[in-house]
């Protein structure tokens, strides 16, 4: 009796999982650079294809050509009968709070915001600030000569947060100078590979030996002007280790990939809240890359980094998050 009680059980539960599938069409919105940027939009790929893999559900996908496509692209999905849409990257900000207000029937999601107010939208933030202090302690235990670089694509609080994060872990860890360097104030600046490695040269020229790069596409510019001159280099989002293996220092890993799956997840297995979900260390949003590709570079301090972690969640180490006061108390 039990064995049939169990059999009927299993039967709704796939029946109702299937009938859910069956109803759920998610739809994402990647943003300019495209999602096989290596970078920030294959993060967020990368966690729709782990979704779509695992439930054998299709995701509608857009990729921009300009900034001007962000709001109709939302609206289209929507009017596609998308039922859950998500948008990656700040830049979207304004479309989505427009769209998901003429559609309040469907579940929205982006990614890098935190400041909208809509019952159908998840926001989720990142304390980038947490993992680039990581990556720069590793880049003070690694650099020989005590200075290093920071090229950041668009000049904005959130890419300042990153390079605030860096700079207190590079001095915390004893080294002395940073450079920094923005590409420049306009979307355009997450896709100038060529500019971006005129700025880590400058940056080399000057006596940096490793170089983080938090711009986009325009960080592969960067990574392969370390590697042309035999430096090293910090890639951003996804693992890039792989890249150039021998001169990538580390990654710093910011998990978009788990909140592009989590927001589908969610929103299709009726879990889906409004509101912000900010992930930093403790939850596993943000951490530093070690692999194949870099474990030797990183073994003499690989543990001293990790203790890093649990002395930042107990809040013995205290990093401050530039866009609380858009001041750097390091520079």
């Amino acid at each position: 009796m039990n064995s049939i009680k169990r059999l009927i059980t299993g039967c709704l539960l796939v029946t109702t999982s299937a009938a859910l599938a069956q109803e759920f069409k998610p739809a994402v919105v990647y943003d300019l650079g495209g999602k096989f940027d290596k970078s920030f939009n294959e993060g967020i790929y990368n966690g729709v294809q782990k979704f779509a893999q695992e439930t054998g559900i299709e995701v509608q996908e857009f990729e921009l050509n300009n900034e001007a496509q962000r709001e109709q692209a939302l609206r289209r999905m929507a009017q596609r009968g998308a039922t859950a849409v998500l948008g990656v990257g700040f830049g979207q900000a304004d479309a989505i709070n427009v769209v998901a207000q003429e559609y309040p029937d469907v579940k929205f999601g982006i990614i890098d915001v935190s400041w909208l107010d809509q019952p159908n939208l998840r926001q989720y933030s990142f304390k980038e600030h947490e993992g680039s202090f990581l990556v720069g302690w590793a880049a003070a235990k690694a650099s020989k000569s005590g200075t290093a670089g920071f090229v950041g694509g668009m000049d904005i609080p959130l890419i300042r947060r990153f390079s605030c994060g860096y700079v207190q872990g590079f001095k915390a860890a004893g080294g002395n100078t940073v450079y920094q360097n923005m590409t420049g104030t306009t979307p355009a600046a997450w896709n100038d590979p060529t500019k971006g490695a005129e700025l880590a040269r400058s940056q080399f020229d000057r006596g940096a030996d490793v170089v983080f790069a938090a711009a986009g596409s325009t960080g592969l510019g960067v990574l392969q002007a370390a590697e042309d001159a035999g430096k090293f280099a910090i890639g951003v989002d996804s693992n890039q280790n792989y890249l150039h293996p021998g001169t990538m220092l580390t990654s710093m890993l910011k998990r978009v990939d788990v909140a592009a799956y989590e927001f589908f997840s969610s929103a299709m297995q009726g879990t889906f809240e409004a509101g912000v979900v900010d992930l930093g260390i403790e939850e596993g949003g943000v951490d530093w890359a070690v692999d194949e590709y870099n474990n030797g570079l990183v073994s003499g301090f690989r543990d001293e980094v990790e203790s890093l972690k649990n002395k930042i969640i107990s809040g013995e180490i205290q990093i401050h998050n530039y866009t609380i006061d858009n001041n750097c108390p390091v520079n």
